[in-house]
C-alpha cells in the first residue's frame, strides 16, 4: 500500500536535505576551505623536504664515488695485498648492516672501514624514511577529510536555521506530487503549510538532521487528516445492545465499488465476534443483484430479507429492521443499488430507504482505486444524504493512496473499514496509527 505516497515522501525529504548541506557547506565556505589549505600546506612541505634530502643524498652518493675511486687508484698496483687482509676485510665486511650500499661494501674491502659520508648518507636515508611516514600520514588524514566532506558531515560547521527560501521549491515540487498521487487539493494544501510550519525556523546542527526533521514534519502533517473523530462501529453495536436495540447500517455508493461484497465481509466479521446480524436486499433496480447477496448469506449462513424484483427497497429495510427487532439480533445490514450521484431519481429512492429504515449509521463506500473519484462522490452523497463514515474498498491495491488520505478530511466523516483483498476475512477496521506506519514504514 501507499508505495507512490512512500516514494514522494522520501523524494521530498531527499531533496530538501541536499538542498539545505549545499547552502550550509556555501555559507561555512571559508572554514572549509582553510582546513584543506592547512593539510595542504602541511602536505607540500612534506613533500618538499623529501625532495630536499633526495638531492643531499644523490650528493653524498657522489662523494662516496669520488672517494672509492681516488682510494681504488692508490690501490689499484698493490699487488702484494695479504690475502689474510682480505679475509680479514672479508669477516668485518658480513659482519656490517646489510642496508650498506654497494660503494660503502667497496671501499670496506680496500681497507677504507666506514667512512664518515657513509655514516651521514646512512642517518639522511632514516630520516628521509619518517619524512616518508610522515608524507603517508598526511596523505591518509587528506583522504579522511574529503571523504567526511563528501558525506556532508563536514560541510557543516555547527548550526544552520531552515528559512522559508529553503523549503519553498521543494514544497510546491512536494505539492505538485500529491495532486499526482490523486490527494485532494485541500489535502495537499493542508499537508504542504503543516511541512511548512513545521520546518521553517528549525535549528539543524548536523546534514542527517534534516531528514528526520522532514520525516517528523511529513508524519505530524499525515496525522492531522488521517484522524478523524469518530465511533467505531463495533462500539455502536455494544452500546445498541445494552439498550435492547439492533444497529441499523445502510451502505450506499455508485455502481461497482464492491458494497454487496463488503456487506458480505462485515456478516463474517460480526459473526466471528458473536454477533448475529441480518441482512435487507434493498437493491431491487440491479439484475441479479438479489441473487448476488443471497449467495454470500447463503455461503456465511446469515438470515437475509428479500423481496421481489422492482419492489419498493424501502419496504425490504423496513421488514428487515422489524426482523432484528423481533429476534433479537444485533446488526442489520442494508445493501442499496449503486447510483451515480448525478441520478436524480435514484439520489431521492435512497433519501426514501433512509427516512423509513432510520438506519444509525449510512456508510458510503467507494474504491480507492479511483483516486479523486471517491472523493468527489462521497462529497455528493454526503450533501443528499448525510453519510456516517467511508468503507473503502480495493485498498490493498492502491499504490497512490490520494483517496485514503483525502476523503475523510474532506467530507469531515472517519474511515470505518478498510477492504483488503476479495475473501471474506479481507477487511481491516480502520487505525489512524496502523495507517500512519504503513505510510512512513
Amino acid at each position: 500500500m501507499f508505495e507512490s505516497i512512500k516514494k514522494k515522501f522520501a523524494e521530498a525529504s531527499e531533496k530538501l536535505s541536499n538542498k539545505v548541506s549545499k547552502e550550509a557547506e556555501e555559507e561555512n565556505n571559508i572554514k572549509i576551505e582553510d582546513e584543506i589549505k592547512e593539510q595542504e600546506k602541511f602536505k607540500k612541505e612534506g613533500e618538499a623536504k623529501e625532495e630536499k634530502s633526495e638531492d643531499e643524498i644523490n650528493d653524498s652518493q657522489e662523494q662516496i664515488n669520488t672517494s672509492i675511486n681516488d682510494e681504488s687508484n692508490n690501490y689499484i698496483g698493490d699487488e702484494n695485498l695479504s690475502k689474510d687482509k682480505e679475509l680479514i676485510l672479508d669477516n668485518e665486511v658480513s659482519k656490517d648492516n646489510k642496508k650498506e650500499g654497494t660503494f660503502s661494501k667497496l671501499g670496506n674491502k680496500l681497507g677504507l672501514g666506514k667512512s664518515e659520508v657513509s655514516k651521514d648518507q646512512s642517518d639522511k636515508i632514516k630520516s628521509d624514511d619518517d619524512i616518508s611516514q610522515d608524507s603517508d600520514e598526511k596523505t591518509s588524514e587528506d583522504e579522511n577529510i574529503n571523504e567526511e566532506k563528501k558525506s556532508g558531515i563536514f560541510s557543516f560547521i555547527r548550526e544552520k536555521t531552515i528559512s522559508e527560501k529553503d523549503v519553498e521549491d521543494i514544497l510546491w515540487e512536494l505539492e505538485l506530487t500529491l495532486l499526482e498521487s490523486d490527494v485532494a487539493i485541500d489535502v495537499a494544501n493542508v499537508v504542504v503549510e503543516s511541512v511548512k510550519e513545521d520546518l521553517i525556523g528549525q535549528k539543524i546542527k548536523r546534514s542527517n538532521d534534516i531528514e528526520e526533521y522532514t520525516y517528523k514534519a511529513l508524519k505530524n502533517a499525515v496525522s492531522k487528516i488521517i484522524d478523524i473523530d469518530g465511533k467505531s462501529m463495533t462500539n455502536m453495536i455494544e452500546e445498541k445492545k445494552k439498550k435492547g436495540e439492533s444497529l441499523v447500517v445502510m451502505f450506499v455508493g455508485i455502481n461497482g465499488t464492491g458494497k454487496t461484497t463488503t456487506i458480505g465481509k462485515l456478516a463474517n466479521y460480526y459473526l466471528k465476534k458473536g454477533y448475529t446480524p441480518v441482512v435487507a436486499a434493498s437493491d431491487t433496480f440491479r439484475a441479479g443483484a438479489i441473487e448476488q447477496i443471497t449467495h454470500h448469506t447463503d455461503n456465511l449462513g446469515v438470515k437475509i430479507v428479500k423481496h421481489e424484483k422492482e419492489s419498493d427497497p424501502a419496504a425490504v429495510a423496513f421488514d428487515a429492521v422489524e426482523h432484528a427487532k423481533a429476534k433479537g439480533k444485533e446488526l442489520v445490514l442494508i445493501d442499496t443499488a449503486g447510483r451515480m450521484q448525478t441520478n436524480t431519481n435514484l439520489m431521492d429512492e435512497m433519501k426514501k430507504i433512509k427516512r423509513v429504515a432510520k438506519p444509525d449509521l449510512v456508510i458510503f463506500v467507494g474504491d480507492s482505486l479511483t483516486g479523486n473519484d471517491a472523493v468527489e462522490q462521497a462529497i455528493k452523497f454526503n450533501d443528499a444524504i448525510d453519510v456516517d463514515g467511508v468503507i473503502l474498498t480495493k485498498a490493498d491495491a492502491d499504490s497512490k493512496g490520494g483517496a485514503s488520505l483525502s476523503i475523510g478530511y474532506v467530507i469531515g466523516k472517519p474511515i470505518l473499514f478498510l477492504g483488503m483483498g476479495q475473501g471474506y476475512e479481507d477487511i481491516k477496521e480502520y487505525d489512524s496509527d496502523w495507517m500512519l506506519e504503513q505510510i512512513f514504514s
